[in-house]
């Protein structure tokens, strides 16, 4: 089962968090979910903190009732899907001494046979554009570095490795991330690099929009399975500390 569930939220009055307030409310969270923080080498869910438009000012962030926000947990294995799927909020979700109002949850269900039956065994048109947009910063590990650019190639094995971990087919190792990374190019950005406090530190990722090509002639069978990891990145996010609100990352249209 994967699960993506977004709750959206308005404030009755301004509301200022220090901008460390992510760590607190994912902790919040899977504290209610019953879920344990940490503890897995491939994170069973992902998290966005609290997405819309905000006002910044040294450690604060300013969050507006004339605003919309969106807030969204994602679950990558069947006990934490079924953990977000019953995760209820009621009406107002408080934390830090703010206050949130809840207006509506979406949920978005699907399974990894589903998945793969649709999108790479029924054998459809290959899609040849995928338009996505990074929510959230976006970064990858990298020689004991965090690189915050739309790599390709990493960003293929950032998902094809979340995918062999926890789907029942497996698609792949590094000769697949080889033949992926020649087939599909990076042909438009338009990002923004942003920091983001995780625990007591800094991590810089990107922001913004990104779009990949399938160039050439390519195996029908190898464009439905890139299209397949860019449609799970929705569920898995991209890059590092996705459980921490880093990656969140959707995808815009695709077409042939």
């Amino acid at each position: 089962m994967l699960i993506r569930s977004t709750w959206t939220l308005t404030v009755p009055e301004p509301v200022a968090l220090p901008r460390s307030y992510g760590m607190e409310l994912v902790k919040e969270l899977h504290r209610r979910m019953g879920l344990e923080l940490g503890n897995e080498a491939i994170p069973t869910t992902t998290y966005s903190g609290i997405l819309g438009h905000w006002f910044a000012s040294r450690d604060f962030l300013t969050f507006h009732p004339e605003e919309f926000y969106q807030l969204s947990l994602s679950g990558l294995q069947e006990p934490a899907s079924k953990a977000i799927a019953n995760l209820q909020l009621s009406s107002t979700l408080e934390f830090l001494g703010a206050a949130f109002s809840i207006v509506n949850r979406e949920d978005e269900v699907t399974s990894y046979e589903s998945l793969y039956h649709q999108l790479v065994a029924a054998e459809p048109e290959p899609v040849r554009r995928f338009d996505l947009k990074f929510l959230t910063p976006t970064a990858f590990a990298q020689n004991r570095t965090y690189l915050p650019l739309p790599v390709p190639t990493l960003m293929f094995r950032s998902w094809l490795e979340r995918w062999n971990h926890f789907a029942p087919v497996y698609l792949g190792s590094e000769d697949l991330i080889g033949y992926l990374g020649e087939a599909i190019v990076l042909s438009h950005h338009r990002i923004q690099t942003y920091s983001t406090q995780i625990h007591q530190g800094q991590v810089t990722g990107f922001k913004g929009d990104v779009t990949l090509r399938v160039r050439g002639q390519i195996d029908p069978l190898l464009a439905n399975v890139a299209n397949l990891l860019v449609q799970y990145a929705q569920f898995s996010g991209t890059g590092i500390k996705t459980r921490l609100g880093m990656g969140q990352t959707l995808l815009i249209k695709g077409d042939s």
